[in-house]
């Protein structure tokens, strides 16, 4: 299919893909294993004329090696021990890799030269040792055993950046034909003998292929997200489902290991090595502030603790502290100088973008998981090269981004989790504090913790109260300041969660709590266990139970995943995605009797429970219908994730517009709020996908709290003609760009997986495919790193290129004729019509008639429509109700029948369609029309609408 161009950057299934096609080749390299001590080189370390030419095609001729600019050492030093025969001798490979490590100057540590002689005695590794002791050179550690064992290792993280992060650091050392990655969104080499990915992709590639999965060691990081309740499952997965690997985990707030150790020898007969001994490089210094923020930051530049990375736990108050501290100067004027020249390479849209640029000359960046990829990374560049001494962010610096922060400066121990306010867990503040002075930079690193906001305003009236008393001032002025004092020292009294130092003493003190397990049953797992039941050999039935009962939660009386599985299996039988044959069907076919539908993408696997009922209600829709592809369009929307800023910011929109209609309507104050009550974001298909819904929900009852949520955004922008930057601006939600892109993301991918080959029709494989290259587009920073790296130069490349966005139905340079997009050509129609209506309903006979003037609609004529329009109703309805595209009739196809009908006069030479628009009265009679005729060859000259109106009355 045509939408297939992005399959290679955004489809996590696609692990058959070889090396990406850089620079426009198009040549293919499929390998079992690619590397400079592997079938591409000689003893001698020349490439043989055959292998020169699979690497030049694929990278060109600016290879890593031909130009010298980078080296794959650790490749090279894999070389040495090839030739000298030394591959499997422990001894060697520990000599080697030490002598390495020193020579870079970075000596290992004991607790790592432990971890190493462990790895390379075959031991799992269990690695609970502080941020910055250097858990990354163990990990290095694991891929160079499994590269010198001939296998294939596996780096997971829980961050799309930290993985990227990782792939290209893994790229400068082994070599870019060895490192692969796949993410969700990019797929990249993923037969490459190491692989860089998301956890979750790595469990879904473990139900699919079980213990024939080619994998001899796993590296998994950031593994206290074991027990993150959304995600635990991704990381508990592959220690369920593989037996032969080698496993090394890895985090600084592990706590209690017991269980662990215990579990892991039990499945897999190897024994577990504990590595808890290393002491922090950089030891931490902490401290309770009771003083104002502005004044604790320039405290901390005149001691020299800077860079500074104040931590929120909103986006919203990032940005506002950062803007707080724009007019200060922070840098010199060579810092500035340096600055603008990195972002002269850079290109900031509109809005946040222009935002971000302003205090980025300024010295202070903005780190949040709303903005685009390609500005935080950029924030990440200039801060590892000193140049920001003020970072204001959330917590996204709390998981393994390498950046160098000397004092880490908390704005609250509160944050909400998505359900309540609550204080920050041992574990969250120990990931966030250890992010605090990095070895090789600091000697010490910093945390400083503001106290509450009514225990500094306490603490000033205290010293307000004691510099009065030492005036010995006038006694009322005293009394009144004693009663101030008092007034504030009581805290907020609101019921607001707070906190005091005993909180932060305690959380100082606490070791991190003991990880416990968070598996759940999915639909997705048990799509990837049935995808891959028939390769693995696996009965997929029993596989699932035993992963039900097999799990690492505790025992108990009765097994709520059991319970799940059948659910899921009865959704999915019902929903037609899976069948249970009959044991003799089975036996003949030589197939499982469980088995997935045979008409089902390859990739329906889709992360959203609900997937299935969209599949199901795809087929409720009218293929004829013009707004086909929309429709399509809007049931993939309703099952996705909720973009809710910009949720809200259309409700917004929508609320000011109704309340415009109302007060044009004459509406009391108190109607017009109780109307409000019901007025939210576009919802379309709404009424169709809720019934049909509450009809699936009683043949699924187990289908439990989840509820579809209809609404439109890809559809808005198609309808509207818009482009990426277009609904930010329109919406004012830049600071929630990432949010966005995520959603779009979302979107494609669940358009390709769960729309079946039936309802692809051209228009919607049309939508599929502008909606990829508009993600491409907005952010392509990650595609053009790696472009960058296969041509031989810098993984650190500052150039940031962004693509032209173009709305749908554009041609390339983002020109597109008035009618080409078809569904925005309807809105624009649709608006036309419904102006007339909006005049109409407030008299406006001046108006009216500028409006069609040149069609003999002048204001004595809508004098005389109106007055007979009154005579039988009380008003004209303008709201969301009376906007519905169902009172919009559009014929885009009449007849010459049709056309004389309505009393059209119409030139053979143009394109016509006729548009019936009908008033909602009082009495819902639906009597009068607005009926018009649209020439579409005058509208594409135009540039908008061409509407003869035709006739206004009762039909």
């Amino acid at each position: 299919m045509a939408h297939d161009l992005l399959s290679p950057f955004f489809d996590p299934q696609r692990d058959h893909l070889g090396a990406l096609p850089v620079g426009g080749r198009g040549t293919r390299l499929i390998v079992e294993r690619v590397s400079l001590n592997r079938q591409l080189f000689t003893g001698s370390h020349r490439l043989s004329l055959l292998s020169k030419h699979l690497i030049t095609s694929v990278w060109g001729q600016s290879s890593f090696w031909d130009n010298g600019t980078m080296t794959a050492s650790l490749n090279e030093l894999l070389d040495q021990l090839e030739d000298d025969g030394l591959l499997k001798d422990p001894d060697a490979l520990y000599e080697a890799f030490t002598s390495w490590a020193a020579s870079t100057g970075r000596p290992l540590y004991p607790h790592q030269e432990e971890s190493f002689l462990e790895l390379l005695d075959g031991k799992h590794i269990i690695a609970a040792t502080p941020t910055g002791s250097g858990k990354s050179m163990i990990a290095l550690a694991a891929h160079f055993v499994s590269m010198a064992n001939g296998g294939r290792s596996y780096y997971t993280a829980p961050l799309k950046a930290l993985v990227s992060e990782k792939f290209f650091d893994l790229v400068a050392l082994f070599g870019a034909q060895n490192v692969g990655m796949v993410t969700g969104d990019v797929s990249l080499n993923p037969l490459a003998p190491i692989i860089c990915c998301t956890a979750e992709i790595l469990a879904n590639q473990s139900l699919r292929e079980g213990p024939s999965l080619d994998a001899d060691m796993i590296v998994m990081d950031e593994f206290h997200y074991y027990g993150d309740p959304q995600r635990g499952s991704a990381w508990q997965i592959p220690l369920l489902e593989l037996t032969k690997p080698q496993f090394v985990a890895m985090s600084a707030t592990l706590g209690d290991t017991a269980f662990f150790r215990r579990t892991w020898q039990e499945r897999t007969g190897r024994e577990v090595a504990l590595i808890d001994n290393a002491k922090r490089p950089v030891p931490l210094e902490f401290e309770y502030v009771v003083d104002r923020l502005d004044d604790t930051v320039e405290r901390l530049f005149n001691e020299g603790r800077w860079p500074v990375y104040i931590v929120h736990f909103s986006q919203k108050d990032a940005v506002s502290t950062a803007q707080s501290f724009n007019k200060r100067t922070l840098i010199s004027d060579d810092q500035k100088k340096k600055i603008n020249a990195e972002l002269a390479t850079v290109s900031f849209a509109k809005g946040f973008g222009q935002t971000l640029r302003s205090l980025l000359t300024q010295g202070i960046g903005i780190h949040h998981a709303g903005m685009l990829p390609r500005y935080r990374r950029l924030v990440e560049r200039l801060t590892q090269q000193g140049l920001l001494p003020i970072v204001c962010g959330t917590d996204t610096l709390g998981v393994g981004i390498n950046v160098p922060i000397r004092t880490v400066l908390l704005t609250s121990l509160v944050k909400f989790d998505g359900n309540k306010m609550r204080h920050l867990s041992a574990r969250e503040f120990h990931q966030i504090a250890g992010r605090a002075g990095r070895a090789g930079f600091d000697t010490v690193g910093y945390v400083r913790v503001l106290a509450p906001e009514h225990e500094i305003e306490a603490a000033r009236e205290r010293a307000k109260l004691s510099a009065a008393q030492e005036a010995a001032r006038d006694v009322r002025e005293l009394k009144r300041a004693q009663k101030k004092h008092a007034k504030k020292s009581k805290g907020p009294g609101d019921g607001t969660i707070s906190w005091t130092k005993a909180t932060f003493t305690r959380l100082t003190e606490e070791q991190p709590e003991q990880l416990r397990s968070q598996f759940s049953m999915t639909h997705s797992m048990v799509l990837n266990v049935l995808a891959g039941a028939e390769v693995a050999g696996r009965d997929p039935g029993a596989h699932l139970v035993e992963l039900a009962v097999g799990n690492d939660d505790r025992p108990q009386d009765s097994n709520p995943h059991l319970r799940r599985l059948g659910d899921i299996y009865s959704s999915l039988l019902q929903a037609g995605v899976v069948e249970h044959v009959s044991t003799a069907q089975a036996l003949k076919e030589h197939r499982p009797r469980l088995r997935a539908a045979t008409d089902l993408p390859d990739d329906f696997a889709l992360n959203q429970p609900l997937s299935p009922f969209a599949l199901a209600a795809i087929e409720l829709l009218d293929p004829d219908s013009p707004s086909y592809a929309l429709d399509v369009l809007s049931v993939v929307e309703s099952v996705l994730d909720d973009p809710r800023p910009l949720l809200f910011a259309q409700r917004s929109v929508a609320k000011g517009e109704a309340v415009a209609a109302m007060k044009a309507e004459g509406m009391e104050y108190d109607e017009r709020m109780e109307a409000l009550e019901s007025v939210t974001w576009p919802m379309p298909l709404a009424h169709l996908l809720e019934s049909a819904f509450a009809t699936y929900v009683k043949a699924n009852p187990w289908i439990g709290n989840l509820e579809i949520s209809p609404k439109s955004v890809v559809r808005e922008m198609v309808e509207n003609a818009m482009t990426f930057t277009e609904l930010i601006s329109r919406y004012d939600v830049g600071r929630s760009e990432g949010v966005l892109l995520r959603y779009l993301t979302d979107a494609y991918r669940g358009m390709k997986q769960i729309i079946p080959d039936d309802a692809m029709t051209d228009e919607v494989e049309a939508i599929i495919d502008w909606l990829a290259c508009l993600i491409r587009a907005v952010d392509s920073s990650l595609l053009d790193e790696w472009e960058a790296l296969a041509e031989g130069k810098a993984s650190n490349s500052a150039t940031q290129t962004v693509g032209n966005e173009v709305a749908f139905g554009a041609d390339e340079d983002g020109t597109i004729a008035f009618t080409t997009n078809k569904h925005a050509f309807r809105t624009a129609v649709r608006k036309a019509m419904f102006h007339r209506v909006e005049l109409m309903s407030r008299d406006a006979v001046e108006a009216l008639a500028r409006e069609d003037a040149d069609s003999g609609w002048d204001e004595e004529r809508w004098d005389h429509v109106l007055e007979r329009y009154w005579a039988e109703y009380d008003w004209i309805g303008i709201d969301q109700e009376a906007r519905s595209a169902s009172l919009c009739e559009l014929n885009e196809h009449p007849s010459p029948a049709d056309l004389e009908v309505a009393g059209a006069e119409a030139d053979g030479d143009h394109t016509y369609w006729l548009a019936t628009q009908t008033l909602l009265d009082p009495n819902g009679d639906g009597d009068w029309h607005l009926v018009a005729l649209i020439d579409l060859v005058e509208s594409d000259r135009q540039d908008g609408v061409a509407l003869t109106l035709l006739s206004v009355g009762p039909h």
